[in-house]
């Protein structure tokens, strides 16, 4: 029987339940109360409505609003309903969800509270919460500033003539200091500022309490499941403070800072969970989406309370409640189990059961018993449907896994294959060892396609390198190495020339020669970008003008400043350059590797939708000439990655959908892969795919010679501290013990092919037709087109 906590009086979650047919929490597996949707829009509606539901209750409240990719639809629905209050199609929306449409609510008498601040950093930089909250909440969304509560540090404890450079200079906030003598003069005045940070963050607390708490909290939930910067271990009565952080936490702060080496070094001002539990009415809310935060969403709601889950902080709140899309609520026991219960004759249902039981049980799924599988919650309730043929489900599950393997080794032949991807290291990452067995067969074809220029994960250290490279290769070669033509035929082979010699520089082990390359690379780009009247054949003063701007930029611009378009330009050109090099290293010219830089792609912190004229339609002409039978596309349904994966699957599939009602032609075949942000489950899998340890090599080897920008992991995964090449081979090498234990050793080291007998990790790859492709994606709305 069911156990629901009592319900509260949100309106709006009850008609979620009703609209979702669920209860609002499964005991004794949920602690915490959790209603769950479709996808991330949908979430950011559904919390909206929460929210103004909420303020028409308490005009006067306090509330916390999260900053950062999160609340991206809250904030554009939360806008959106307040501006169309009166219309009639909003209108109905409230009173669907049963809000009072005649009484709109006014946020000016509420009290803003910011939760965190990273520390140091200016509140006048674009990557702080404080100009976050400025921008995005308190103007758009009606509040008085005078009743807001913010955190900036240029307003803390600094005196006349100090800033927080001078102060604290490169090394960042040494909290030793709170507890030992200054050595000098400098760290008397660091110890003076460090007091005066940590009276303000008491000040701050007890501001807060005299509100009488927070009585609207929303937030999301960091790798580590932290709430706020309140990181694994943080004490549940814990207030308001300055207090470093967990690698996790500095890993997902990367691309806000500029790179983990900026994030590593930064503190930060928190609230503390107990200042979000203070109030005992708060409605707190954490939102979460994609399957990426399915283990840690299932931690927080599943788990007793503990230090080591800060979320479990909010079990005593009556009001408090997850909301959650359907991928992030994957992991949950109970509502798993509703979901197998209401898919009980689906043979994968069956397969995931007895290959979850086979790995708890460390057996292979042949195996496997009855007890053992009833051991998961599900596993009683399968067995009641297999009765008897439990033993046959067994074996099919074996040979369903071993088909997998089957297909894996058999190499694709007479193909055009049209080769998607989001970044250009997501191709590499996500397929390259499978890609690596058929690449050089002149059956196929290949078409490399890279969506967005990935300006985003190149530090402004890295592009102050390939300056001073430049300026050197300026004095040594000359202009004809490097010159742009403007002529799109002779631009091609000055730069297939400049791949060839890098990689000539690469077999000879010769740095110099390398570097040269890059640098009349860059040259070649800066000219093309910025130097349409240089007349360099006369005169090289403005090129060498140029490069010195240029360094100074990126030697004096802030990390994760949003660049200016030429920059992002630059920036991303050199990421082309690096796919260039991977291709050209396995004999594809750059006839074969296309840039469309799709123009959702900005640099914003909340990425725009794709648009079919703007960012369908270039894909579309590419499929026309291609006429490709089979497609390739990083699988990201719900978000779980960047968002960039995501929106780019859309554009993709719209692409797709378009190109088929064109031709007619419903035979292609869409191959989807994940790489290290999150991965496929072996019963969801259709081609498992034999790793060698050398294909492993090879796969970091390629990585660090041609992605010299990620080399130095600056944009790195939470769940991993280094190159991408290097988790994605541990993923490999996971996959490999998964399979190994669930088919046993013997069989993989029996096998009659060696390379099953070689394999020292397994790739995961699904294969869809078009309409079961389809149906993972959402259409892009036909009035944007």
């Amino acid at each position: 029987m069911d156990v629901c906590l009592a319900s509260t009086g949100s309106v709006v979650e009850r008609a979620l339940q009703e609209h979702y047919g669920q209860k609002d929490r499964y005991a004794p597996a949920e602690k915490l109360r959790t209603l769950v949707v479709e996808n991330f829009p949908a979430l950011g509606k559904v919390t909206a409505l929460r929210f103004l539901e909420w303020v028409q209750g308490h005009p006067e409240g306090s509330v916390a609003l999260p900053t950062g990719k999160t609340p991206e639809h809250f904030i554009k629905w939360t806008q959106h309903l307040l501006e169309t209050w009166e219309r009639p199609e909003t209108r109905s929306l409230l009173e669907t969800y049963g809000i009072e449409p005649g009484l709109k609510p006014r946020l000016d008498g509420l009290h803003f509270v910011q939760i965190d601040e990273f520390y140091p950093i200016h509140g006048w930089q674009t990557n702080s919460f404080f100009h976050y909250v400025n921008k995005y909440y308190l103007t758009p969304f009606g509040f008085d500033p005078n009743k807001a509560l913010l955190i900036n540090p240029d307003e803390i404890g600094l005196r006349e003539g100090e800033t927080l450079e001078s102060v604290w200079g490169e090394d960042g906030v040494d909290l030793s200091l709170r507890t030992r003598a200054p050595r000098n003069a400098a760290e008397q005045r660091r110890q003076r500022l460090l007091a005066e940070v940590d009276d303000f963050c008491s000040d701050y607390e007890s501001r807060i309490r005299a509100l009488g708490g927070i009585g609207f909290f929303l937030g999301g939930i960091g790798p580590d499941g932290h709430i706020g910067f309140n990181v694994r271990g943080s004490d549940h009565y814990s207030t308001t403070r300055l207090c470093e952080t967990n690698y996790e936490t500095q890993a997902a702060a990367a691309g806000d800072l500029g790179g983990i080496e900026v994030s590593g070094k930064r503190l930060v001002i928190t609230i503390g969970l107990g200042t979000i539990t203070y109030n005992p009415e708060a409605a707190a809310l954490i939102i979460a989406a994609g399957e990426a935060k399915a283990p840690i969403v299932k931690t927080a709601i599943e788990s007793e309370a503990g230090n080591q889950v800060p979320a479990s902080a909010l079990q005593p709140l009556k009001n408090a409640c997850f909301f959650i899309t359907t991928g992030a609520a994957k992991s949950l026991t109970e509502r798993r189990h509703r979901e197998f219960a209401a898919n009980a004759e689906d043979p994968a249902e069956h397969g995931r059961i007895l290959i979850d039981a086979a790995l708890q049980s460390h057996k292979t799924v042949a195996r496997v018993t009855r007890e053992e599988t009833a051991r998961l919650r599900s596993g009683p309730l399968l067995l009641e449907k297999l009765g008897t043929d439990f033993e046959v489900s067994r074996e099919a599950v074996q040979l369903r896994l071993q088909e997998k393997i089957r297909r894996g080794l058999t190499n694709p032949t007479g193909e055009r294959i049209f080769h998607t991807a989001p970044h250009h290291d997501d191709i590499m990452l996500g397929y390259l060892p499978y890609l690596l067995q058929f690449i050089h067969d002149p059956a196929n074809s290949h078409s490399f396609n890279y969506l967005t220029s990935g300006f985003n994960a190149v530090t402004n250290d890295f592009m102050a390198t390939r300056c001073r490279w430049a300026r050197r290769a300026l004095v040594t070669e000359p202009a004809a190495t490097w010159l742009h033509l403007g002529d799109a035929a002779a631009d091609q082979g000055v730069r297939q020339v400049q791949v060839q010699r890098y990689l000539d520089g690469l077999a000879n082990q010769d740095e110099t020669l390398c570097e040269t390359q890059v640098g009349l690379r860059f040259l070649h780009l800066v000219q093309e970008i910025f130097g349409d009247s240089w007349g360099v054949a006369d005169d090289l003063t403005p090129v060498r003008d140029q490069l010195d701007a240029l360094e100074t930029i990126f030697k004096t611009t802030y990390p994760g400043k949003k660049d200016a378009a030429p920059i992002q330009k630059l920036k991303g050109a050199l990421r082309e350059w690096e796919a260039e090099v991977l291709w050209g290293h396995l004999g594809f010219g750059l006839g074969h590797v296309r840039h469309e830089r799709l123009g959702f792609y900005k640099g914003d912190i909340f990425t725009e939708e794709p648009e079919v004229n703007r960012d369908v339609k270039p894909l579309l002409e590419r499929l026309r000439r291609e006429k490709p039978t089979v497609v390739t596309v990083a699988f990201d349904p719900e978000g779980s990655g960047p968002d960039t994966h995501y929106k780019v699957m859309q554009a993709v599939a719209e692409a797709l959908r378009r190109y088929r009602d064109e031709t007619g032609d419903n035979q292609i075949r869409v191959w989807g892969y994940r790489n290290v942000w999150y991965r496929f489950h072996a019963e969801e899998t259709d081609l498992i795919v034999p790793v060698s340890l050398g294909q492993i090599a090879e796969l970091n080897t390629l990585f660090m010679n041609a992605f010299a920008s990620q080399r130095e992991a600056s944009f790195p995964s939470y769940a991993y501290q280094g190159p991408f090449s290097e988790l994605a081979a541990q993923i490999l090498v996971e996959q490999y013990e998964h399979v190994k234990q669930l088919l046993g050793a013997e069989w993989l080291q029996n096998h009659p092919d060696p390379r099953v007998r070689a394999a020292r990790g397994f790739q995961y790859l699904v294969e869809m037709d078009l309409d079961t492709f389809f149906g993972k994606t959402r259409a892009l709305k036909r009035s944007i087109g």
